[in-house]
């Protein structure tokens, strides 16, 4: 139940452009720097930046471009 929920809330952030790329930002910034600074030396910390970054990625792309529609309507030409 809790994926189900978190799943309809990214939903709902990526169709606000402004709070998606906000909320991209705030995620691949920080997991940016981690990857770079390198050697934490906590193994659990580098996949999280790693998960971190990508959906800051994916949130900040969706953002800027915008989502695509699920479907696209065709018309017959009849």
């Amino acid at each position: 139940m809790a994926l189900r929920r978190a799943r309809g809330t990214i939903l709902r952030v990526v169709r606000r452009r402004p709070v998606a790329v906000a909320i991209g930002a705030a995620l691949a910034g920080p997991a940016a720097w981690l990857e770079v600074r390198g050697g934490s030396g906590v193994w659990w910390l580098d996949g999280l930046a790693l998960v971190a970054g990508a959906t800051g990625i994916a949130l900040l792309w969706t953002g800027l471009t915008g989502a695509r529609p699920d479907w696209v309507e065709t018309r017959d030409r009849d």
